[in-house]
């Protein structure tokens, strides 16, 4: 046994660790829809960016706010992420997901603006995760856009400033 099977091994529960977290972060926001199980999942000043709708928070404050009122309850009924694939290390972990859904209602954090058309849409997105002392500092995603608005019969929609 050399010296570096322990720390290999460290490194392999740490990182099931921070895959842990961000199934828990998933499951409470996308299955349970529960504000608090999701907010135990962040980090002190977590922030949260969805592009290219330019939406989401940053502090604590703020990304509450935004999870209560602009995304929780304005998710799609028939939401399905289905993972591509997944790259975890230490300081990070990226998500490629096919994103699924039918736009039944007003989509703010996604499409700002936009009535609902009650039309399908399955998107590629890619999520970027930061993580601070185990918990969530950050959520990137982002999408394909041109696809989303051609499968929803909608404008290209510009971001948000």
């Amino acid at each position: 046994m050399g010296r570096s099977e322990p720390v290999t091994y460290a490194i392999a529960q740490f990182l099931i660790e921070l895959e842990h977290v961000w199934n828990e972060h998933l499951d409470a926001a996308l299955t349970r829809r529960d504000l608090d199980a999701v907010l135990a999942t962040l980090a002190p000043e977590p922030a949260v960016l969805h592009n290219p709708a330019g939406t989401g928070a940053t502090g604590a404050e703020a990304v509450r706010r935004f999870y209560a009122e602009g995304f929780l309850p304005h998710l799609p009924a028939d939401l399905t992420v289905s993972r591509i694939s997944r790259t975890v290390d230490r300081w990070r972990l990226v998500d490629e997901a096919t994103v699924s859904f039918t736009h039944d209602r007003e989509l703010p954090w996604l499409l700002p603006g936009a009535e609902p058309t009650h039309r399908r849409a399955e998107v590629l997105a890619i999520t970027v995760v930061t993580f601070e002392r185990r918990k969530i500092r950050s959520v990137r995603m982002l999408w394909d856009q041109v696809t989303l608005t051609a499968q929803l019969g909608l404008p290209v929609l510009a971001a948000a400033s």
